[in-house]
């Protein structure tokens, strides 16, 4: 629900900062008076096209700002999470417009897209006017519409979600069958490649390994040399390490008398000399046992020739054949009968293909049942607004030929304006003034199941009055009893009956125009369908009128 709105130096207005509450809320004005700006200015800030000449003459930019709280808005929740955008129960939507006609838009705080703006903004608020906000000419709005009052919300989603499984599986085929030539060559060389480091046969570390093992055995006369050297040192002579510990230790144990400051030095020369004699057994039993294999070192020559000839001719270091082996063999694996073949990605097409025409199955039966009484309902409606001699068809055009994300069947909503006329698509019939009267009725229909909490209606009123102006304002106030109604209105008899009233105005100060927006009391209410009655010059009939009206107007919902 939309709770505040401040807009700042756009089109006449300096500065307006407006609150708002649930239920109807009415703006009303004389002509030129800027009433228009409130419905503009949320067009900004829901994505709307902008332009230098918004900003007010003399203004650096324009600045809108819009407050909605969003706590039983589940879709909007849902969409800020996602984004990274939530901001408890609280959303603020807001564009800055400089002179050049660049614009910079942000979501709590958060510089984002444009493209953002509109997303999030078509689940807040549906602007219904004459101008580029008609929701109601986009046939996705129809579709939309029906299925709310359906309640097929959520079958609609998985039939979307069915489609987008099959349409990408789909996808991927075409691409297969488009590449089948370079696919077989692709095939043919990767099983000679792979069948080439099958006999290779590479082990995981096995190079390293066997370079470890090589570097040993081509040195393998050193290090006997070096080996057998260390173990004379050792202990095997009379000048070993061994033999000169054993004569420290004879020579501290003919002091003439026990000294404690030496008893640790003792104690390490002991342990020394046992190191030092182990050191030397494991030298002599190493050298004893060494065996210098010219033949196992020719075999492991060959074998890492063999491997280091693979590698280059792979055009990679030795270390990367094993993963080159493990990822031919996937490959080929997925080309070759694995999950991306031809008959893999047909049979899953097949089966994606029956769970989606299931759920559309489902769904067009659900649409075609309500449809009538959805047709059945508006024309109701359409009657008490004057509208008594318009057919009004939800049409239900079967298109089987392709899956398509919405299901099986493309939804317009068509109307006869006159008995004896073929139905046709909105756009091409309905006036203006019709087709804000049309958008009524239907949302009316559909408020109880709509998930669109604030919906705006500008000058539904005009072409009519009398009685059915006042069914105008008791079908708006209706519908602001299950949500927010914002419309701008002409009338007195649709402005006597909402539950918050705007009057707008503007003035001149210093040669500059500024319109000036304030919230009415009860006597300001009086006092503006009074004017909206008799004009400038109000009479005490007038005011007497006026006061009725409203009194009627507020205790008949009461």
């Amino acid at each position: 629900m939309l709770t505040q709105l401040t807009v700042s130096n756009y089109a006449i207005a300096e500065r307006v900062e407006l609150h708002f509450h649930k239920g109807m809320t009415a703006l009303t004005g004389e002509t030129g008076a800027g009433k228009s700006i409130v419905l503009d200015a949320l067009g900004l800030a829901m994505g709307g096209r902008a332009d230098a000449g918004a900003v007010r003459y003399g203004a650096k930019r324009a600045d809108i700002t819009a407050t909605f709280d969003i706590s039983t808005i589940t879709a909007a929740r849902s969409w800020l999470e996602q984004q990274e955008l939530d901001d408890h129960n609280d959303c603020i939507l807001r564009r800055a417009i400089s002179r050049d006609g660049r614009s910079r838009a942000y979501i709590n705080g958060q510089p984002c897209p444009l493209s953002h703006l509109k997303e999030l903004g078509g689940l807040l608020m549906d602007i219904h006017s004459q101008h580029q906000h008609q929701s109601l000419l986009r046939k996705d709005t129809h579709r939309t519409l029906l299925d709310e009052y359906a309640g097929a919300d959520e079958l609609a989603g998985q039939t979307r979600q069915a489609w987008s499984r099959w349409s990408k599986t789909r996808q991927k085929m075409v691409e297969r069958q488009n590449n089948a030539d370079e696919t077989e060559a692709r095939l043919q060389l990767l099983r000679y490649q792979v069948e080439e480091l099958d006999r290779l046969d590479l082990q995981e570390l096995e190079q390293q390994q066997l370079e470890q093992q090589q570097q040993e055995l081509s040195q393998a006369d050193t290090i006997l040399h070096h080996s057998n050297q260390a173990a004379l040192l050792c202990s095997e002579d009379d000048t070993s390490a061994a033999a000169l510990v054993r004569q420290v230790l004879q020579q501290l144990g003919q002091l003439p008398t026990e000294i404690p400051a030496l008893a640790d030095t003792l104690q390490m020369l002991s342990e020394a000399q046992i190191q030092i004699s182990e050191a030397g057994d494991n030298l002599r039993r190493f050298v004893d046992d060494y065996e210098a294999d010219p033949q196992h070192l020719a075999e492991i020559e060959d074998r890492l020739s063999a491997i280091y000839q693979m590698a280059r001719k792979h055009r990679i270091m030795p270390e990367q054949l094993f993963e080159l082996h493990q990822r031919l063999n996937g490959e080929l694996a997925d080309l070759d009968g694995g999950a991306d073949s031809l008959e893999q990605l047909q049979a899953e097409l097949d089966e994606q293909l029956l769970e989606y025409n299931a759920l559309a199955d489902e769904l067009t039966q659900l649409r075609r049942h309500v449809a009538v009484n959805l047709d059945v309902r508006v024309a109701a409606e359409l009657a008490q607004l004057s509208m008594p001699n318009v057919q009004f068809v939800t049409q239900l055009a079967d298109n089987r030929d392709e899956p398509a994300a919405h299901g099986h069947e493309d939804i317009e909503f068509l109307v006869s304006a006159n008995p004896g006329q073929p139905a046709r698509p909105l756009a091409k019939v309905a006036s203006g003034g019709e087709l804000s009267r049309i958008s009524l009725a239907i949302q009316v229909v559909v408020a109880q199941t709509s998930t669109t909490p604030t919906l705006v209606f500008d000058e539904v009123d005009v072409g009519i009055g009398g009685g059915t102006a006042e069914v105008v304002g008791k079908l708006l106030r209706a519908l602001g009893e299950n949500g927010q109604v914002l419309c701008v209105t002409h009338l007195p008899q649709v402005a006597a009956q909402c539950h918050q009233h705007l009057f707008v105005s503007k003035f001149t100060e210093q040669e500059a125009t500024f319109s000036k927006i304030e919230t009415l009391d009860d006597q300001g209410r009086i006092s503006e369908v009074a004017r909206m009655l008799g004009g400038v010059d109000m009479t005490e009939q007038t005011i007497a009128h006026a006061k009725e009206m409203y009194s009627k107007g507020q205790a008949t919902h009461h």
